[in-house]
């Protein structure tokens, strides 16, 4: 395990800037001594901050940009403007460089997505990045990818996911074999898109000493908790991660009305205030608040945009964990054993017809 973990900000992005991000750097700071900030931003807005914080200040290295990424930017104007100079792009360099260990950014995602597939490039074998997500269950925690990376998927890169899944679930949870399911429309053999039945078909007859293959998944098996790691594509993915959080706002606004409708459910409702939230918090996967991007040569963490400081902590102490269990190393593992029992797949049959 390295010595410290070095964690690169962006520290213009998100709705709130600066006046949330440094705070939640700070708090992550508290729980992890042995972090080391680089922090990227506009002098005018940073500087001020930091001198109110002196043990954040102690543990970090300011560099000054006077150009961030807005949050409706399309990604191809974000590369524009943004390559080279912008506080996202240069936390990301930081990770290229070596400089820093992880990039942490609360921007926008389509252009913190845009702008990492194009400066850390992709790991061998994987075409394209995945967006994976801690979802609350009734059993803890489950991995789930991709929510929102990309739209499609052929068979081959749902196999890829599962592979990447599990290395951040053996990570996350100290599981040594993640269970892995696929997420259909049942779970049944013959049931979903054929890309998903063929991914399905591999997954089973694969050999995989990094996770075990557990069939299909329909969606109510993610709030149960059946699997550890819940593989789909992007479009299905996305459409599951805002279904969840409309649900989960949706249940804090029933409550708040049954609560209100008498004195006495009022009253309850105030003594037990602080109990409705910690529901409503763990009924949302964006309250456990960091997305991670698999699949890159690098580690970059996106918090999601309307953090408070307590979430973007959260988002930053996920960078930590996956630099300090050596998530990076792990994926390759985890795809280079895949790709030797690809070739043993295809290789068998002209071996036994040799033989015979």
């Amino acid at each position: 395990m390295p010595d410290k973990v070095r964690i690169a900000i962006d520290a213009m992005g998100g709705d709130h800037g600066a006046s949330v991000l440094l705070p939640g750097a700070e708090t992550s700071l508290i729980r992890h001594p042995d972090i080391e900030y680089l922090l990227f931003g506009n002098s005018e807005v940073v500087e001020p901050l930091l001198a109110k914080m002196p043990a954040l200040k102690a543990k970090s290295k300011f560099f000054h940009t006077e150009v961030s990424i807005r949050m409706d930017d399309k990604p191809s104007q974000a590369l524009r403007y943004g390559r080279w100079k912008s506080s996202m792009w240069l936390a990301l360099d930081a990770v290229k460089k070596g400089e820093a260990d992880v990039a942490v950014s609360a921007g926008n995602t389509g252009a913190l997505m845009a702008m990492s597939r194009f400066n850390l490039k992709m790991i061998e074998g994987i075409d394209r990045p995945a967006i994976a997500a801690i979802w609350p269950t009734m059993k803890g925690e489950t991995v789930v990818l991709d929510v929102g990376a990309s739209i499609g998927a052929d068979a081959a890169h749902l196999v890829n996911l599962a592979a990447m899944g599990s290395a951040m679930a053996r990570v996350l949870f100290d599981i040594e074999k993640p269970t892995v399911g696929l997420l259909n429309i049942g779970v049944e053999e013959v049931k979903g898109l054929e890309e998903v039945r063929e991914a399905g078909q591999l997954l089973r007859e694969g050999k995989h000493p990094h996770f075990d293959y557990q069939g299909f998944v329909e969606g109510d098996d993610i709030g149960k908790g059946v699997v550890d790691v819940v593989v789909t594509e992007g479009f299905a993915g996305n459409i599951a991660l805002k279904t969840a959080e409309g649900t989960a706002r949706q249940f804090g606004q029933y409550l708040r009305n049954a609560m209100n409708r008498t004195l006495m459910s009022r009253l309850g409702y105030l003594l037990a205030r602080q109990a409705f939230r910690t529901l409503r918090d763990k009924m949302d996967p964006q309250k456990s608040n960091g997305g991670m991007f698999l699949g890159l040569n690098g580690i970059v963490i996106k918090s999601h945009g309307g953090a408070d400081a307590e979430g973007f902590a959260s988002a930053i102490d996920l960078g930590y964990d996956m630099v300090r269990y050596e998530l990076l190393a792990k994926i390759g593992e985890s795809m280079a054993r895949d790709r030797a029992a690809s070739e043993t797949r295809k290789t068998a049959p002209l071996a036994s017809g040799a033989v015979s």
